[in-house]
């Protein structure tokens, strides 16, 4: 198996319901990677930071990949990257944006804030395994991840 197919998703994710879709469109598309959910941006950067609940995964790998919705309560998509990639530690990872935004703004936004692509979620499942397939294909097996380090 490459390195990368065995390198931790971080899905930043609030709806239950799309977290369902989305590990459905993994299994519908062989994307067997281990896959943490984090239901909003503080959880994630808490997890990311090992702060709060976390703090005792000091010896846990970071994510490889981490996908994250916009549109979320409290800390929300864009307020969650800007402080990943504002993060010596953390901003080599790749940020995938997957959401249902098309709006010219947020996609401007998000790429001067330094995600590494941006996905609008499709509307059908079918539609949705096609572009995890597509993800797949591209951040798992063509592009070179960088490695996974502990947090130090």
């Amino acid at each position: 198996m490459p390195h990368s197919q065995a390198q931790m998703v971080l899905l930043i994710e609030d709806s239950a319901d799309d977290y369902e879709a989305t590990m459905r469109a993994f299994n519908k598309a062989s994307l067997h990677n281990p896959v943490i959910w984090c239901q909003s941006g503080r959880n994630a950067l808490d997890f990311l930071t090992r702060d709060g609940r976390y703090k005792d995964l000091a010896t846990a790998m970071r994510p490889g990949l981490i996908l994250l919705d916009l549109n979320m309560p409290g800390l929300d998509g864009r307020k969650t990257l800007q402080l990943i990639k504002g993060n010596s530690e953390l901003q080599q990872i790749p940020v995938i944006v997957l959401t249902t935004s098309s709006d010219e703004r947020d996609v401007d936004a998000c790429y001067r804030m330094g995600a590494n692509s941006y996905v609008q979620k499709p509307v059908s499942f079918d539609g949705l395994i096609e572009a995890i397939k597509r993800l797949k294909e591209y951040w798992f097996e063509i592009a070179l991840l960088p490695k996974e380090l502990p947090h130090a």
